[in-house]
């Protein structure tokens, strides 16, 4: 195992694992999001949460607000983690992340995800309808967090602990409204896209449109819940990653 890195947390280590899950999370949100997933997972697959800066341990560290620099500072912090078989799994701006790592190890002739996992945002090449908040004043701001139910109500309500957290969640929407998207071949990794039936944001549609995103096989499945349906309905997409991590394993060890 390499030396720790400010950039990953492992909430099970396991390192006899034959596959690693590398998990980006949404805007705002830290690797706690994925720490309830090693037990609900293949026992050979050992999950890696993606610490960005600026939120946790990592509040002093100044959060990215352009995409590119982010996935380029990634890539250097992972390249000791990609020496056995790894799959990427991201939601929302956490697809994003994922998608433009799996591009740019490509570009840097470096390992590729034996899968990639993106969930709950539109395929890259499609614009998103969703309107741009990282510059609105504070109050706006905070309450279109709030229409996004991502953030809990407990939260937003203190306003001493919401001073901590804006200047990540900002930079998160930066990093997300920001995206420019360059055509590029598509992956040879194949793709697994998830969606929330009740996703007033991202249809099937949106979703289906990866398939141009890989030359691999490619699918979609729509799950119970909303656009944060990775919480409200985590039995149902750890059940379906399972199934696809054991087939990648299979696959990938002959």
């Amino acid at each position: 195992m390499p030396a720790d890195s400010p950039w990953l947390a492992f909430p099970a280590p396991n390192p006899r694992a034959k596959l690693r899950l590398l998990c980006f999370p949404y805007a705002g949100g830290g690797p706690t999001i994925f720490h309830g997933w090693p037990s609900r997972l293949p026992g050979d697959v050992e999950v890696c949460s993606i610490y960005l800066p600026g939120r946790g341990a990592r509040l002093a560290d100044a959060p990215f607000t352009r995409i590119f620099p982010l996935v380029q500072a990634l890539v250097e912090a992972l390249a000791p983690y990609l020496t056995k078989p790894f799959a990427l799994f991201g939601h929302s701006l956490g697809a994003l992340l994922s998608f433009e790592l799996a591009r740019q190890l490509r570009r840097q002739q470096g390992p590729a995800p034996v899968r990639l996992f993106v969930s709950g945002r539109v395929a890259p090449q499609l614009p998103d309808p969703r309107p741009c908040i990282h510059e609105l004043p504070e109050p706006e701001f905070i309450e279109e967090l709030r229409s996004l139910n991502g953030t809990p109500r407990e939260v937003l309500e203190q306003p001493d602990l919401m001073r901590l957290l804006v200047p990540a969640l900002r930079a998160d929407f930066a990093v997300y409204e920001t995206y420019t998207y360059t055509d590029e071949p598509p992956l040879e990794c194949p793709i697994a896209a998830f969606g929330g039936l009740d996703d007033q944001k991202v249809s099937r549609r949106d979703l289906e449109a990866w398939q141009v995103q890989t030359c691999a096989a490619a699918s979609v499945t729509m799950l119970p819940g909303g656009h944060f349906f990775l919480s409200t309905g985590s039995t149902h997409l750890l059940r379906a990653l399972s199934e696809d991590l054991s087939r990648s394993i299979r696959s990938t060890n002959g």
